[in-house]
């Protein structure tokens, strides 16, 4: 599985950082998701969970 994330569309509401904080961060100044690691440091389905809550669908699994 690989991770991408759009930051432009991202709205920093923050459920992927609580959800797998090991893959993703926030922006200190915009709030905007950081990916941390490319591949899911935090298991599969917590990333899973991550792309399904986000309320802008800026993240995006591949290879799944």
């Amino acid at each position: 599985m690989k991770i991408s994330v759009d930051t432009g569309s991202c709205v920093s509401s923050g459920q992927c950082v609580l959800l797998a904080p090991g893959t993703f961060d926030q922006d200190e100044e915009d709030g905007t998701v950081v990916l941390l690691a490319e591949e899911p440091s935090d298991g599969e389905e917590a990333v899973r969970q991550a792309e399904l809550t986000c309320p802008a669908a800026a993240i995006r699994l591949s290879g799944t």
